[in-house]
């Protein structure tokens, strides 16, 4: 097996403890060691030594909510209408722009179309292409007129989601997705204020929500939800939706359930769809003042209180900001952190967590993900200076001195 020592490194491992100068050894996928510095402990001839004078080691991060298929493109049309040939090209290349800017674990949060994600995250484990560790997601679940139902009814369908009607057509989709072979699936059960459905309504029925987690149960699959409203929200905890997407307009009602089961639910806002659609969509049609009269300033105000409240309460908040939109573009993922720490009040030391020790949380590999310690695998970020002096280093891919992904380099460090 290679091996690899990282020597004169600054180790942020992902515990909550604070960074110390030491050296990390990596043999085959696995981290075998790790201790102070100098540690005195002899070295395989064979092993692969990378002095990182003076740079932080932390672990890959993860992104919670996660379209390989969003094509930075300016409307919902545009996505579902794109064929699927370019559309498999684009979401390859998405995959390895996550692994690019140091991502090495990603949640689907919604395919354009069935199979997109299956085929992509198939394609990464088989080593054909890079990108992150992937969960996989189907399209979106809507109710007839719920979000994403783009679909004028004299015309075939062409829109990015599953549309169905009542509990039976659930079960029909919810079946057939997971034959495709995804781990999770997706339920809209909130509108969004660019679409004809408002983000306060709650479109989905309790008898299809019901449906659609018995049949996820049954085969071992998880559900998130598209959850802005506050009913949305407590249908997540009433029916155990463990992915809450959004949560934008919690009532206090909502906010107690989730406190009272926050070791059931991950929450992951999308911050970079709020506040760049207020302050950074102008050159495509959305100005502050439109994005104001969408309601969309009245919403990011609402979710930065909500969100602040959530952290206050330890309910399990994590970065992931719909990336993926014109306004959004892949590669800009890191906006999350710098955000969690100017606009909701996290250090920058949680802040990190919430994108590395919970994203192996929501992975399902808690003990192997997401840490820096032995036993865990050797998903590595080598960074050019220190997140907790300013998490916005993570923006700039330059400071990425070298990416490990499985205890291979996807980039390469410079010394060796």
């Amino acid at each position: 097996m290679a091996t690899t020592l990282f020597t004169n490194v600054r180790i942020l491992d992902a515990t909550g403890a604070l960074p110390f100068r030491g050296e990390v050894l990596v043999r085959g996928n696995r981290i075998e060691r790790v201790s102070p510095e100098p540690s005195g402990t002899p070295t395989d001839p064979e092993t692969r030594m990378i002095d990182g004078n003076g740079a932080t080691l932390m672990p890959g991060l993860c992104d919670a909510h996660t379209h390989f298929s969003w094509t930075n493109m300016a409307t919902l049309d545009a996505i579902g209408m794109m064929p699927v040939e370019e559309h498999v090209l684009a979401a390859m290349c998405n995959a390895k722009t996550f692994l690019d800017c140091g991502y090495t674990m990603c949640v689907g949060a919604a395919a354009a179309k069935p199979r997109l994600d299956v085929v992509i995250r198939n394609a990464i484990n088989k080593g054909q292409i890079p990108g992150p560790r992937y969960l996989a997601n189907g399209p979106e679940i809507a109710t007839i007129g719920g979000l994403g139902d783009l679909n004028p009814s004299h015309l075939p369908n062409y829109t990015f989601v599953e549309v169905i009607n009542g509990p039976e057509e659930m079960r029909r989709t919810v079946r057939r997705l997971i034959k495709e072979g995804v781990d999770l699936l997706k339920l809209n059960l909130s509108g969004e204020e660019i679409t004809s459905v408002r983000a306060e309504e709650t479109p989905m029925a309790d008898d299809e929500v019901a449906m659609a987690v018995s049949e996820a149960r049954r085969r071992g699959r998880r559900i998130c939800g598209h959850a802005r409203s506050a009913e949305s929200i407590k249908m997540c905890v009433r029916y155990g939706i463990q992915i809450i997407y959004h949560a934008s307009f919690a009532d206090e009602e909502a906010l107690d359930m989730l406190e009272a089961a926050k070791d059931k639910h991950f929450v992951a806002p999308a911050l970079s769809w709020l506040v760049q659609t207020c302050e950074g969509a102008s050159a495509f049609g959305i100005t502050p003042e439109i994005a104001r009269s969408m309601g969309y300033e009245r919403e990011l105000e609402c979710a930065l209180k909500t969100m602040r409240e959530m952290h206050k309460r330890g309910i399990r908040v994590l970065p992931g900001g719909d990336y993926g939109f014109a306004w959004t573009p892949h590669g800009t993922y890191a906006k999350d952190l710098e955000y969690f720490v100017h606009r909701i009040g996290f250090t920058p030391m949680e802040a990190i967590l919430s994108a590395t020790k919970l994203g192996g949380q929501i992975m399902e590999m808690p003990d192997s993900l997401g840490q820096v310690r032995p036993g865990f695998l050797a998903d590595l970020l080598l960074v050019d200076g220190n997140p907790l002096d300013d998490v916005r280093i993570l923006q700039d891919r330059s400071k990425l001195l070298a990416i490990m992904k499985d205890g291979v380099f996807h980039k390469q460090p410079a010394s060796a």
